[in-house]
């Protein structure tokens, strides 16, 4: 089984670049961003490891904090930040956890129950499953999940989007149409009845069809 949407996000201890971390404690009331790698040392992650720690002022922006994992040791991960920052500019500004007994990546499902082997003796192509997103908010429960294959790069860009949706829409009871950015229009939850909605957005609201209600993003 797969991790779902609004299950509570699993909880584990792991040691990591920047120390040993119970990972609910270090949330805290943050929102997260957890995204794993099958290997170190592999192309496309080098460009996704630097990419992140690029945006991550972005992220800090909107209360995200960042934890990376890979099924390596720590220590490979270290080396691995150098040429990362070679390569792409920049250095990982954010923990990294070694996974080197496939327990994480093992707790959400990434990899079967059953996985067993040494880290160091699996390939990249062994954990190809290990390439997934999780959006996690301060309530410990999951948010998003993207899983992505091995030859694709993942868009920095549209889990971002994603995160100022999912604020928005923690906050507000509103949806976001298709391709929706900040700033743009936004669509009434269909949980919202007519007269609540009236009471909410007294200025009406842009009704192609009786379901689709349309308004401004709410501030």
């Amino acid at each position: 089984m797969t991790i779902q949407i609004g299950a509570e996000a699993p909880d584990f201890e792991a040691d990591t670049t920047e120390g040993r971390i119970k990972f609910h404690d270090w949330i805290g009331n943050s929102w997260a961003l957890l995204f794993s790698h099958p290997k170190d040392f592999t192309p496309v992650c080098t460009t996704e490891l630097g990419t992140l720690a690029r945006l991550k002022p972005e992220f800090d922006k909107r209360g995200v904090k960042l934890m990376g994992l890979s099924v390596d040791p720590v220590e490979n991960h270290t080396r691995w930040g150098d040429d990362i920052k070679e390569t792409q500019g920049f250095a990982p500004n954010y923990p990294m956890i070694g996974d080197t007994d496939l327990a994480v990546a093992k707790l959400y499902n990434m990899l079967p129950a059953s996985t067993s082997g040494d880290a160091n003796s699996r390939t990249a192509a062994d954990n190809a499953t290990v390439r997934t997103v999780f959006v996690i908010g301060p309530d410990k429960k999951v948010k998003l999940v993207l899983v992505y294959p091995m030859t694709t790069g993942r868009n920095f860009d549209e889990i971002l989007r994603v995160i100022d949706s999912l604020q928005l829409t923690a906050k507000h009871r509103v949806a976001t149409p298709a391709d929706w950015k900040q700033g743009e229009d936004v669509i009434i939850a269909g949980s919202v009845t007519d007269d609540e909605a009236k009471t909410i957005y007294p200025g009406g609201w842009k009704s192609p069809k009786p379901y689709i209600r349309i308004v401004p993003q709410p501030k």
